[in-house]
């Protein structure tokens, strides 16, 4: 199986199969953002306490970049301070422009292509940008 084909399968599961898709009952950072260029929208909410991202949850539509993309984000970003979430975000700015970075959660590697795809960037990085919006809009 060549490489390509492994990557195309991870953000398929994760499409098919999102994970922490849905709306949390908790107080939460809610931030709604979309690309108009292709109609990707999504809505994330952030559950952040004591500097940490205790649970992040999101919903919306779009194509398999950007809602693979969500689900690989809220599951990189759980557990994590505010600046290592954003870290993960700068890094996955940088990542999705070509650059090399390597990330904890794996998953999120399979996303590398995207860079030979200058218009599909917008959507990979529209979770991240929320993201980075909810710790932005908390402090």
């Amino acid at each position: 199986m060549q490489l390509d084909d492994l990557y195309r399968r991870v953000i398929m599961d994760h499409y098919k199969n999102p994970r922490n898709r849905g709306t949390m009952d908790a107080d939460s950072v809610t931030i709604n953002l979309n690309n108009p260029t292709c109609g990707d929208r999504i809505s994330l909410q952030l559950q952040l306490e004591d500097g940490k991202v205790k649970q992040a949850k999101y919903t919306g539509e779009g194509c398999s970049i950007s809602m693979s993309s969500a689900s690989m984000m809220t599951e990189a970003v759980k557990g994590k301070s505010l600046d290592e979430a954003l870290a993960l975000a700068d890094n996955f700015s940088s990542f999705i422009k070509g650059e090399s970075v390597e990330f904890d959660y794996e998953d999120i590697e399979a996303l590398s292509g995207v860079s030979k795809f200058p218009a599909r960037i917008k959507c990979a990085t529209l979770a991240w940008n929320a993201l980075r919006k909810g710790i932005e809009q908390d402090n």
